[in-house]
């Protein structure tokens, strides 16, 4: 028939489309580098791009050192360039081929057709669709080029022609607002101004009708600003300063005059309003910012014409203007920043960064961005992240399985509990006659819910949870189990998180918190008569009884700044954190666990929620991106990770890709060790009921001794745990071994508050640094640590920093652990064995040598570095346990039962350095 020989053409180009899964014919021999790559750099490089162009999950391990993050940077860029190359020689050809057929077709109309429908029916179907097709694709290559334009004018400092415009206002626009601001504060408290804390009418069961009003600078008038979203590229790594240091390789790279890039964070992170700054903490720094853009909108309408309620006028945020917006994410999308440059720029445009960069999403070809921001659903869709078709790379990834269950598991104490409660109670008294029918029954089902959560900590709402006194102990609970026990089985909680999704009655709660129990508003119980007093006096006496039995539980020595911080976190509100145990609450009863710990008091009490199957999150990401990689240092043991995160998520075995490398440095470069036992003969073995032993500690001290005679500059020790860690160095002090230690080398300590490590580091640089220069006996120092601490990952002992670790045991976790059993019970049910072990076993296992391998990784940072890294138990001389190393490692690894022979290899290796070095 006519019609179906003129769709033809559809039906053959439609899954040409461009967007569509678009291969490469052939990869690539040679990448773009700032150098000349190694050749397992290459090798990686043309792994990766094999894996995006066929749309893998990679599974990429390549040794802290081997230039990971140049080799992700160029082989993904490359791929990203050529991927969009290729879809415009295809939209081209596509569109050239469409108009040549709309001609044919259109010649071919004035013939008599021989089908049973009329001519133009047949001639309308066939020519409506071919011009459909050849429109979108004249649409999307128009949009192309002015994108690409736009950035060439950026990249060349063209004025755009709004700019003159945003110059001319912006120094009248910031002095209206900051008078706004300051005029907000000053103005007399009424009835009318708490209509910013009144949640407006909620339709829970149409959601198309419940749109938020309050989601940023790009709804309304700002429509103009949202772009379409660009293929490209998701980097995400675990710490800020993992991010800016990505950044900073991007910037080295071929790439960086090429590239669009935008940096995302939090408000923490990004906000340039020292007013904001200054709350502190992240709820207090959301809650006023996503006041201020509600006052934004709502001074918008007023100004529109829109009648305003009476009141004084409202505090925006001077940051928050669309021009100024716009000027600095084209400025963001023509250069690359990092976090640190996005602030300066900020605050030379007047402009907000946390909105400015989500605002580039779309447009960036690179997006780089915290763990959280896009393994966490809500808080992609909340940032605007898009998956669907895109590339994701996951960095540092050896505990992803562990980020993703802590990302979703969610904890409440008593003392929460009841604050929240009491908050919430004052709040719905406050306003009742104000808030619509709706509201209100959804605020008695939380009240409701709260008060089941308290009994089954054993308490009651209403009173002291530090006076109410609990059964100790531990109970294990299904989620299922868990909601009868708390009588709470017969609300919908669905509908409850998407209340609190829409109403965001947590930010308003915290809003009323703040502004009658703040900081500055004095939490004691007035004696006026005063009608504002009266209506606040149960939440003010009930925060009053909180902080007075806090300051009795304190030492009389706390000082000021300790006082301040308890009366901030006192005036915070609870409720977001109850937002998120209800939202997990929603998992699956076989995914996960609530715990229950009664503690002696309500107030000591929780109840946290243990997700056991991080698998079920993943999966999301894994079937929306086009292709995610999995990279970091060290991936061991690959067969487990497969099968917790991957195999679990539905992802096929056809669908993996891995790829492991070595490293640079010479063979001769690296010495590790297995001592079986020590100069005494004394067997290591540091179990749990054999490391306690004096002769076990003793011997111990004797291998650190033998050490620190032969190897030069920095020894870095390791320990199991911190009880560990002070229970041996408390022996050493008693007897003599800790002070001749001292003789050899000037001993640090892992500090215990974290704002201390860039301290002891640099002192502990500095000292080998002039050990290093003067004569004063000493060889270097020591620095005692402890595995899965401040320092067993993510900072650097290079080259004389760490010419030797040491690890003391094997730092395997609590084996009775509820959380842990049962996630070791969750596994055993629901995954194979393999190699007759068990799941759990293998969990055990794994997170132990998982650990050991971060620890020992710190030393080995570049080509020409060098150490020796010594294991200190017999139990890593187990074929099982040494496989568990990484490949670079294991492969040079020598196990000695006697000390002797060992002492003398380590001698050996530190001699020939030596030699070289002269």
């Amino acid at each position: 028939m006519r019609i179906m020989s003129g769709l033809k053409f559809l039906i053959r180009l439609l899954p040409r489309l461009p967007g569509k899964f678009t291969r490469m014919e052939k990869g690539r021999d040679r990448f773009p580098f700032p150098y000349q790559p190694y050749d397992i750099q290459e090798q990686f490089m043309q792994s990766l791009y094999s894996a995006l162009d066929q749309g893998k999950v990679g599974i990429f391990e390549s040794p802290t050192g081997t230039g990971k993050s140049l080799s992700l940077i160029c082989g993904a860029l490359s791929w990203l360039s050529d991927y969009e190359e290729r879809r415009r020689q295809e939209a081209a050809a596509l569109l050239q081929e469409g108009e040549a057929a709309l001609s044919v077709s259109t010649a071919q109309s004035s013939t008599p057709s021989s089908s049973a429908e009329p001519d133009w029916i047949t001639d309308f179907v066939q020519k409506k669709a071919e011009r459909d097709l050849v429109t979108k694709l004249k649409e999307d290559e128009l949009k192309r080029k002015k994108r690409e334009e736009r950035l060439e004018m950026i990249r060349n400092n063209v004025q755009l022609k709004y700019a003159m415009k945003r110059k001319s206002c912006e120094d009248d626009e910031a002095f209206k607002l900051l008078q706004l601001s300051k005029e907000d504060q000053s103005e007399t408290q009424g009835d009318q101004e708490d209509e910013e804390l009144i949640i407006a009418e909620y339709e829970s069961d149409d959601e198309s009708k419940s749109k938020s009003r309050f989601c940023g600078p790009e709804d309304d008038e700002d429509e103009e600003l949202i772009e379409e979203h660009v293929t490209k590229i998701y980097y995400c790594s675990r710490t800020h300063s993992q991010l800016a240091q990505f950044v900073h390789e991007v910037q080295k790279s071929p790439f960086s005059k090429d590239i669009s890039l935008v940096t995302l964070g939090s408000r923490q992170n990004l906000c340039i309003n020292e007013e904001v700054r200054r709350l502190g903490s992240i709820q207090r720094i959301n809650d006023r910012c996503m006041e201020m853009q509600k006052n934004k909108h709502e001074k918008q309408h007023h100004e529109e014409g829109v009648k305003r309620k009476r009141g004084p006028a409202k505090s925006v945020c001077p940051y928050n203007k669309a021009l100024a917006l716009q000027q600095m994410r084209d400025e963001v999308l023509g250069t690359v920043h990092d976090i640190e440059q996005l602030l300066k720029l900020g605050r030379e445009t007047h402009s907000c960064p946390y909105y400015a960069t989500r605002l580039a999403i779309p447009p960036a070809q690179l997006v780089v961005l915290p763990y959280q921001m896009v393994l966490h659903e809500a808080t992609r869709k909340a940032t605007g992240v898009q998956l669907k078709g895109q590339v994701l790379i996951i960095d540092e990834a050896h505990n992803l399985s562990d980020t993703l269950s802590c990302i979703h598991s969610a904890e409440l104490t008593g003392t929460q509990l009841c604050r929240a409660h009491s908050q919430l109670s004052q709040y719905a008294d406050r306003y009742k006659s104000r808030l619509k029918a709706k509201n209100l029954m959804y605020i008695k089902q939380i009240l409701f819910v709260i008060e089941g959560l308290v009994r089954v900590l054993g308490g009651k709402v209403g009173q002291n949870p530090q006076s109410q006194t609990t059964q100790t102990g531990t109970e294990m609970l299904t989620i299922n189990n868990f909601l009868f026990k708390a009588q709470i089985d017969n609300i919908n909680l669905f509908k409850l998180q998407k209340y609190f999704e829409k109403s965001m009655i947590s930010r308003k709660l915290g809003g009323f918190v703040e502004k009658y129990a703040g900081s500055g508003v004095s939490l004691h119980v007035q004696s006026s008569s005063n009608k504002e007093n009266r209506r606040t006096e149960g939440l003010n006496r009930y925060l009053q009884t909180l902080q007075t039995n806090q300051s009795t539980a304190q030492v009389a020595s706390a000082d000021q700044q300790g006082s301040v911080e308890a009366e901030k976190v006192l005036s915070a509100s609870p409720m977001m954190q109850v937002e998120g145990f209800f939202m997990a609450l929603t998992n699956s009863n076989t995914d996960g666990r609530v715990v229950v710990h009664r503690q002696g008091t309500l107030s000591e009490g929780s109840v946290k929620f243990l997700l056991l199957n991080p698998a079920v999150h993943f999966a999301q990401v894994l079937k929306e991106c086009r292709a995610v990689i999995i990279a970091g240092g060290t991936m061991q043991p690959v067969s487990d990770f497969k099968q917790e995160l991957l195999f679990s998520a539905g992802v096929g075995d056809e669908r993996i890709a891995e790829f492991s490398c070595g490293h640079v440095i010479p063979p001769e470069n690296i010495l590790p060790l297995v001592l079986c036992s020590g100069p005494s003969g004394q067997e290591l073995d540091f179990t749990f009921q054999n490391r306690d032993s004096p002769r076990m500690m003793d011997e111990t001290g004797r291998i650190l001794s033998n050490i620190c005679n032969v190897v030069p500059g920095g020894v870095v020790c390791f320990f199991p745990s911190y009880e560990y860690s002070r229970q041996i160095i408390s022996h050493w002090e008693a007897n003599g071994a800790l002070a001749r230690l001292a003789n050899k080398k000037k001993i640090f300590q892992e500090p215990k508050k974290a704002n201390q490590v860039e301290q002891v580091l640099s002192e502990f640089s500095r000292c080998i640094q002039r050990c290093a220069l003067d004569s004063s006996g000493l060889t270097g120092a020591l620095l005692f640590s402890v595995v899965g601490g401040k320092m067993s990952e993510g900072i650097n002992f290079s080259d004389d920093l760490g010419r030797c670790v040491v690890m003391v045991g094997m730092p395997y976790p609590n084996i009775k652990s509820p959380e842990l059993q049962e996630k070791m019970s969750y596994m055993d049910k629901h995954l194979p064995h393999s190699g007759g072990r068990s799941p759990g076993q293998a969990l055990i296992e794994n997170l132990c040598m998982k650990a050991v391998n971060q620890s020992i990784g710190r030393a080995i940072r570049h080509r020409g570095d060098y150490s020796s890294i010594v294991l200190c138990d017999r139990r890593y001389s187990r074929p099982a346990t040494l496989s568990k190393l990484p490949t670079w490692i294991k492969d040079r690894t020598s196990t000695y039962t006697n000390f002797g022979p060992a002492f003398a290899a380590l001698r050996k290796f530190f001699q020939e350095k030596k030699q070289k070095q002269v």
